[in-house]
């Protein structure tokens, strides 16, 4: 299995503080990962300035918020983004971004953005995803609060403008996310139904959904990075700290080992502890002439002597020669 693609997600983890979103860049590529996103937003591109009840958000992290607030607490000013992908270059990660208008796609395709993530929320944005669709770059769209309506439809405006290149990540757009509500069987599902790579954008605490979810053939993960939580801001709450993120990373990495590929092994003599199977030996000493029975010939630990699939075979057969207790039996020796 090739290598799972692990992303840390800044988001709003720099708190308006460029200094720690160059030290968070360095901070995930120690920890393991693979790639940095950010997010390419202002208030402005992503709601109204108003605080009528449908713009204030409900129960949950933010509650009492209006949107235009929380969005100009936890976007990344456009100022930075040059600085950020030449740090996460020198660093050896991949840096892309999640746009959410034209002109955050605009700007992105000024600065070589590689990649472009089209955020959960935005599924039902058909023109914003055909036009990220038109730049001709590699897809990865969460697929959060979709229905399978909504999946298709992204899917066919990308493929429509002869873009084949994929990725659906299964998402549980809560902040944090129950576990139970997961749902990490949908991945193999989603592979066979779109024909699509597949991956997790998680929001769980904790690594055992991704871990879980690459064992499953999620080829994505993705998940929410902070320094510490102590640095505050709107994501801190769910995101996962450097220390463990390292760890998860690490988990991850056994798991792609112990996946391996399939293996039905066909020669028994390359068979690491194939010596401690049964086979036929000679369990009491025995004269030429005397006949096979099971007092004489036992199927035992370890493996060296004859196959027990012959011990059928050769019962009432007759040695051709004398053999002692503890010998290897063989064909050659029955007559």
């Amino acid at each position: 299995m090739s290598n799972t693609f692990i992303i840390a997600e800044m988001s709003a983890n720099h708190n308006h503080h460029k200094e720690i979103a160059v030290e968070t860049i360095k901070a995930a590529k120690k920890a393991g990962a693979d790639a940095i996103k950010i997010q390419t937003y202002t208030a402005d591109t992503l709601t109204l300035d108003c605080d009528k009840p449908d713009f204030v958000c409900g129960k949950g992290l933010w509650e009492g918020e209006t949107l235009y607030n929380l969005y100009k607490k936890a976007y990344t000013p456009w100022e930075w983004h040059e600085e950020i992908f030449r740090v996460a270059k020198e660093e050896g990660l991949v840096c892309f971004s999640t746009p959410f208008d034209k002109t955050a796609v605009d700007f992105l395709e000024e600065l070589g953005n590689p990649i472009y993530k089209i955020a959960s929320f935005e599924i039902t944005d058909i023109p914003l995803i055909k036009y990220i669709a038109s730049k001709h770059k590699p897809i990865i769209l969460s697929i959060g609060i979709a229905t399978l309506e909504d999946i298709e439809l992204a899917i066919q405006t990308i493929r429509a403008e002869q873009n084949n290149n994929i990725t659906l990540l299964k998402c549980t757009s809560a902040y944090p996310a129950p576990i139970e509500d997961a749902n990490l069987l949908t991945i193999h599902d989603m592979k066979q139904r779109f024909g699509v790579k597949v991956g997790l954008s998680d929001h769980t605490m904790g690594s055992i959904v991704p871990v879980t979810a690459v064992a499953l053939g999620a080829e994505v993960v993705e998940k929410h990075f902070i320094i510490d939580r102590k640095i505050g801001g709107p994501d801190a709450a769910f995101s996962m700290e450097a220390e463990d993120f390292a760890q998860m990373v690490s988990d991850i990495r056994n798991v792609e080992k112990a996946l391996g590929k399939v293996n039905y092994p066909s020669d028994p003599s390359k068979i690491k502890g194939r010596e401690f199977c049964r086979s036929l030996y000679v369990a009491k000493d025995v004269k030429a002439g005397d006949i096979i029975t099971e007092e004489n010939v036992r199927s035992v630990r370890p493996g060296y002597g004859l196959h027990p699939k012959y011990l059928q075979d050769i019962l009432g057969k007759k040695f051709l020669i004398s053999l002692e207790k503890g010998e290897r039996l063989s064909l050659e020796v029955v007559s």
